[in-house]
């Protein structure tokens, strides 16, 4: 589990994508590993106040923008039968007001044992779905648990609303690596997320900020930059569809 104080991960994510249009990259990329009822941060970092890097309740939990943040994730655990426990979120920050996370992950704890994951997806439409994951019974999960999810919401432009999420979990004291995978007949997209947990710092915040500019907007200029490249690869473009309207499955 993690100290009451947020910490940073400096991660590396990968992409690898099967099938005809084949294609692999890799980015580094910052997340904060925070316990969303403790207060303690450092003076660059803020909670649902503006500061250098910031994370905000409304951007995480329920309807896109109106969330309700660990309110709504306790709601979602209760409902599978885990209430007392400690709920930490795993998210990319805010940096200077402007926000965007592909994918955020609430964890549930029952003291050093991971219980349940909620992995909130954010499209580049505006959408959010969150898929629950658990062991069949709802035992603590291990690195060697797969936890399955039918892909309920649109994504990328360039794949079909069909197929189905595998995760796999290993939450670490020194480090975190998740590992999803995308499949849909012999269409396949591999992701990861690895990277060391080290103490959220004035010094950490600053550093990430001058090595990766403007955190979040970097992060949707590299997803638009690949889908450029696919396009032009030939990729058909497939159409929005409307959204789930179930804000979490599982």
């Amino acid at each position: 589990m993690t100290p009451a104080r947020p910490q940073h991960i400096p991660a590396k994510t990968t992409h690898t994508r099967g099938g005809t249009l084949s294609r692999s990259f890799t980015y580094s990329i910052d997340y904060v590993l925070i316990d969303p009822e403790h207060r303690s941060t450092p003076l660059l970092f803020s909670r649902n106040r503006f500061n250098l890097a910031s994370v905000h309740d409304k951007n995480h939990g329920g309807a896109p923008k109106h969330g309700t943040g660990v309110v709504w994730a306790r709601q979602q655990f209760a409902s599978i039968g885990l209430g007392n426990i400690r709920v930490l979120l795993l998210t990319q920050p805010r940096f200077l007001g402007y926000v965007f996370n592909p994918i955020s992950f609430w964890l549930a704890y029952d003291g050093d044992k991971l219980m349940a994951v909620i992995a909130e997806v954010n499209n580049t439409f505006g959408d959010r779905h969150s898929y629950l994951c658990k062991t069949p019974k709802t035992e603590p999960i291990s690195p060697e648990n797969t936890l399955k999810a039918a892909k309920l919401m649109h994504v990328s432009p360039f794949q079909e609303v069909n197929g189905e999420y595998s995760f796999k979990f290993n939450i670490l004291d020194d480090k975190i690596c998740i590992k999803i995978q995308m499949c849909n007949g012999s269409e396949t997209l591999f992701a990861n997320l690895i990277g060391p947990r080290q103490p959220l710092t004035n010094r950490a915040i600053i550093s990430a900020a001058l090595r990766r500019p403007f955190g979040p907007l970097r992060t949707i200029a590299l997803i638009y930059w690949q889908a450029l490249r696919l396009k032009l690869r030939g990729a058909p473009y497939k159409t929005r569809p409307a959204p789930p309207e179930k804000e979490i499955s599982g």
